[in-house]
Order: structure tokens, then C-alpha cells, then sequence
């Protein structure tokens, strides 16, 4: 009985730190925005290709965060926020990392390719520019979240692209909707990680310090973000349209979120900073959410 309690213990605790070298919670954002993405394409949906699409989506996510917590092993010990991941606290080891990130590649890329060639491709681009240009690019040059929003604006064309295997204007305006919402979300986080970050050597804030012109660039990546989230209201965007009511929702939400970096610019403390980036999770999820209904309520 004894030995049965601790083999259940000994799956919980493997089972939570698979969660965390992978970022469940960051993974399953990233599949939201995917299937978002694809159920806004003209076809019809089907379930097996959805369902192809969320593994695929969240082993590409998975192994890109465990390539990235070996790689940053080191630098996480010397972190409050990360010490305790299981790589650096010794509860998991590198091979044992490395086996997860590279079967979930393989299993990613294979999923994601059954689906098409296209999403395969833009799911292994964007595992690259993770792994191997913004996460060596972090403790060099604050450039580097310019360079990991490109990975991290993937997903929500990336369910376009799943369902219709084309690139074009559609899934491009999906990507820089979530390309221009990234510099206010991650700036907002890196206000608030800024003493932490610096004992690792991360350089993630645009002018190096939590100053006025870090929160005015987050204003002005904000407003961009704004706009483009209702240019398809414009008729403009090919088969990507936004109805006029649900423009006006998705401006006045992102009104809100400028209304909290505002407020950042003129507080400038962490309070703030953890606002305005609450307001940024809230905002990509319900405006996804709004892209959705609105096509199928039209």
C-alpha cells in the first residue's frame, strides 16, 4: 500500500514539473489563439484537424520552453521567480529535459504537418527564433523582445494557416495584432520582474530602466495594437472581416488596456505595471473571443 501512495506522489511531482518545463498555462494560451485563429477561417470546422492543431500547437510551445529552460539553466538558479523550476532545484535533469523537448518536436512538427505543410514550417520557425535567436538575445540586447515576438505572434495566424494552407493578408493581419500586443504584455512583465531579471542579466526593458520612456513606448505599441485590431472592420483584410459593433468592443477593451498604460507612465511602479499587464491577458483572450463570435453570429 505504502509503495502504491508513493509511486502516485512520484507521478503528481513528475507530472507538475512536466507542466512546468513546459509552461502548461502559457502553452494552453497559445492553442486558444491557434484554434482561435482557425475557427476564423472560411471553411468548416472539423474536429480532428482542431484537435491536431491544439497537440501540435502545445508541443511546439512545450519544447520550445524546455529548450529554452536547459539553455537557461544557469541564469534561472540566480532568479527568485525561477530557482525553483525543476532543472536548476535538481529534480529533473538536462537528458531528461532535452528527451521531452525533442520528442515534443518531433511529435509537433508531425502532427502540425498532417494538418499541412505550411503550419508545419511556421511551427519549426518559430521553435528556431525562440530557442536559437531570442533566448541568446536576451542577456545581450533588449532588442530581444522585438526578435521573440515574431514566435510569440505565430499562433493566431497560425490556425489560418492550419485550416487553409495559405498566407496572406488574413493571417497576416492575426499576426500582427498579437505581434504589437506583445511589447505592452512583456514590457508590462519585465516592469515588474526588472530587480529579478537583472541578477540573471536579462536586458528586457526598451531603454534598459523603469522610466518614462519604457512606459512611452508602451503606450505607443499599445495604440498601434489598437488599430490594427479594427482594420478588418475596413473591409480590407480579404476574407478576415469584423462587423462594426464588434470593432467598437475590441476598441473600447483596448481603450482600457491604454487607459492602464497611461496610468503606468504616469505611476511608474509595479502596481501599475502588474495592471496593465493583467489588462494585456484579458484583452488578447476576449478579443479573440469577439473575432469568434462575431463571424459565427454574423
Amino acid at each position: 500500500m505504502k509503495t502504491a501512495v508513493n509511486s502516485v506522489k512520484t507521478y503528481s511531482l513528475d507530472f507538475a514539473d512536466f507542466k512546468e518545463i513546459t509552461k502548461a498555462r502559457l502553452a494552453i494560451s497559445v492553442v486558444f489563439s491557434s484554434i482561435a485563429g482557425y475557427l476564423l477561417a472560411p471553411v468548416q470546422p472539423d474536429l480532428v484537424s482542431l484537435l491536431l492543431l491544439a497537440f501540435g500547437g502545445y508541443c511546439m510551445v512545450g519544447a520550445s520552453n524546455a529548450y529554452n529552460q536547459v539553455i537557461e539553466k544557469d541564469l534561472d538558479a540566480l532568479m527568485n521567480r525561477t530557482k525553483n523550476r525543476p532543472i536548476p532545484s535538481g529534480r529533473m535533469s538536462v537528458q531528461k529535459a532535452m528527451t521531452i523537448a525533442i520528442v515534443m518536436t518531433l511529435l509537433g512538427i508531425v502532427a502540425l504537418y498532417y494538418l499541412n505543410p505550411k503550419t508545419a514550417m511556421f511551427g519549426a520557425i518559430s521553435i528556431f527564433l525562440y530557442t536559437s535567436v531570442y533566448t541568446p538575445l536576451k542577456t545581450k540586447t533588449p532588442l530581444s523582445v522585438f526578435v521573440g515576438a515574431f514566435p510569440g505572434a505565430i499562433p493566431f495566424m497560425l490556425g489560418w494557416v492550419a485550416a487553409t494552407n495559405e498566407f496572406g493578408i488574413e493571417p497576416g493581419t492575426l499576426f500582427m495584432i498579437q505581434f504589437f500586443w506583445q511589447f505592452p504584455h512583456f514590457w508590462a512583465l519585465g516592469w515588474m520582474l526588472d530587480e529579478d531579471y537583472k541578477k540573471g542579466g536579462f536586458k528586457m526593458l526598451p531603454t534598459g530602466k523603469k522610466d518614462k520612456g519604457t512606459a512611452l513606448q508602451i503606450i505607443m505599441y499599445t495604440v498601434w495594437m489598437i488599430l490594427i485590431s479594427v482594420i478588418p472592420a475596413f473591409g480590407i483584410t480579404g476574407q478576415l472581416f469584423l462587423s462594426l459593433p464588434a470593432a467598437i468592443l475590441v476598441f473600447l477593451m483596448g481603450l482600457v488596456m491604454l487607459v492602464f498604460a497611461f496610468r503606468l507612465y504616469e505611476k511608474r511602479d509595479n502596481f501599475s505595471a502588474r495592471k496593465l499587464m493583467l489588462a494585456s491577458v484579458s484583452y488578447i483572450t476576449l478579443m479573440q473571443i469577439v473575432f469568434v463570435a462575431d463571424k459565427f453570429l454574423r
